[in-house]
């Protein structure tokens, strides 16, 4: 099949990962994953057909058998971890922007709440040896939003582009708009609106939801989620 510009417009999100999942091919030390959220499954497939027939520098392309929350699916693909890839990636941006016609992506790294303009000098902050791989993941640990909410009472957490998704067990999922993420004394800096003292039903609310993190809503719609140190600051969708 041949692909032409536009083939998937809509259908790929401008936010993609980089070393989020694990690699199949070899040892993730090894191996650079990057993964695509796709909005439909024929289009993931296609996007897996465009990939693996266009860079000799892909070691694999797949996608997931199913939809992974709110009919979006995975693209993922796989190349060496070495000094060429930041070129590899930004090659690899350039056909499927003209596919989906995405002029600007960004990338979050290794489930960090975070995302970055992919650019060649951010790109080329993406660890090339094993020992960089090594250091970057350790670095800090409460950027990874698995390991934020690791002391929930979540069955789940997804992030999506910026919307991140939580869900307990038996109980309907909640959504929320990533706003920003860093030390809490730096958010709070930040942080323009006044404390909404009136809304304690939704504080009641989240930290049954989610467990004992210092939960505090600003203004009609800003929360923050503190955990060791660290503040997440989203809004619900």
């Amino acid at each position: 099949m041949t692909y032409q510009a536009g083939d998937l417009h809509n259908l790929v999100d401008p936010i993609f990962e980089v070393d989020a999942f694990k690699s199949k091919m070899g040892d993730d030390e090894d191996i650079v994953v990057v993964s695509f959220t796709v909005n439909e499954t024929n289009a993931a497939k296609d996007l897996v057909d465009f990939i693996e027939k266009g860079y000799d520098f892909v070691l694999d392309a797949d996608s997931t058998p199913g939809e992974i929350d709110n009919g979006k699916y995975k693209v993922f693909v796989e190349m060496e971890r070495n000094n060429g890839v930041a070129k590899n990636i930004m090659e690899l941006l350039d056909g499927v922007g003209k596919i989906s016609e995405i002029d600007t992506f960004r990338y979050r790294y290794h489930k960090g709440f975070q995302s970055k303009d992919a650019t060649v000098e951010n790109l080329g902050n993406i660890p090339t040896d094993t020992t960089s791989y090594l250091n970057s993941i350790n670095e800090n640990t409460m950027d990874n939003y698995k390991n934020f909410f690791s002391k929930s009472f979540l069955e789940s957490s997804e992030l999506l582009g910026n919307n991140l998704y939580v869900k307990k067990a038996y109980a309907d999922p909640v959504g929320f708009v990533i706003k920003d993420f860093s030390n809490t004394k730096t958010i709070n800096e930040g942080i323009q609106e006044k404390i909404n003292v009136n809304d304690y039903a939704e504080i009641m609310f989240l930290t049954k939801y989610i467990g004992d993190y210092n939960i505090m809503k600003f203004g009609e719609k800003t929360l923050t989620f503190e955990n060791q140190g660290y503040t997440l600051v989203a809004e619900r969708m």
